[in-house]
């Protein structure tokens, strides 16, 4: 080539350089993503609750609702969706605990140095409160929630609340919780308890809980049986067609693959 000859150089467009880790660090969180809990009930689509829609996992305690849901707000954080932990019974650090644990055995298979810059990368996604159950309102959480949103701290697009009591007497302020979410562009997922001297009625479900059941839309229960937890579609939209005998594994609490 003659000195005089000109050179034609593209440079590659600003922030869109992709480096080899980041795109290890992609690959492993669409992995993850995959492993949706939702998606081995038979949902075909991730979002199947919308905006103001109730889901509900009953069981009784000690038997991994918290576990389910938690597994639920992992996979919402890692497709960059904002999570709402509301714990009307355990402290911050140990809800943290949760999440932490859970991931990590999420994703027990890959590189420790990557599934840290993932774990950092998500944990945006995720923000928790805590309330006495005792002195929980619609109202408190709907200026907590106001608080941060204004400010610009969180906008939350679901909502986790783990350890409301479920009465009769609580059905207002379901419903005003229902509202809220809806006006906010939220859905809310609750862990319900049951009890073992409850047989199940209409639906499957447990007659403590019927008064309230019309305001949810996906109701899941585990069950316990020897040493395993099935998990049962109690109640699902049309799109569902649901995986049979899927369990939680009770030394991870990680839902098994389907076989």
């Amino acid at each position: 080539m003659s000195s005089g000859a000109s050179v034609l150089v593209i440079p590659w467009p600003a922030g869109r350089t992709i480096k080899l880790k980041d795109r290890n660090i992609d690959m492993i969180k669409q992995e993850l993503i995959l492993r949706n809990p939702l998606g081995y009930l038979g949902f075909e689509t991730e979002d199947i609750l919308p905006a103001g829609k109730f889901g509900a996992v009953l069981a009784h305690a000690g038997v991994g609702k918290t576990a389910l849901l938690v597994q639920l707000a992992l996979n919402s954080m890692l497709r960059s969706r904002n999570v709402l932990h509301v714990s009307l019974q355990d402290p911050v650090n140990k809800v943290t605990l949760w999440y932490g644990e859970l991931f990590n055995h999420l994703a027990s298979q890959f590189e420790g140095a990557q599934i840290n810059k993932l774990w950092d990368a998500i944990l945006p996604h995720r923000f928790i409160m805590t309330f006495r159950v005792e002195s929980f309102t619609v109202p408190k959480l709907e200026e907590r929630l106001n608080d941060i949103t204004e400010q610009g701290i969180f906008k939350p697009e679901m909502i986790i609340v783990d350890g409301f009591h479920f009465d009769s007497p609580m059905r207002p302020a379901l419903v005003a919780l229902k509202t809220l979410a809806g006006k906010n562009g939220m859905h809310v997922w609750f862990t319900v308890h049951t009890h073992s001297n409850e047989k199940p009625g209409l639906d499957g479900l447990p007659p403590s809980f019927l008064p309230l059941a019309d305001l949810f839309d996906l109701i899941l229960e585990l069950q316990t049986e020897h040493a395993n937890v099935h998990i049962k579609l109690i109640r699902g939209l049309s799109s569902a067609s649901p995986t049979a005998n899927l369990l939680l594994d009770p030394s991870t609490m990680l839902i098994k693959n389907p076989s």
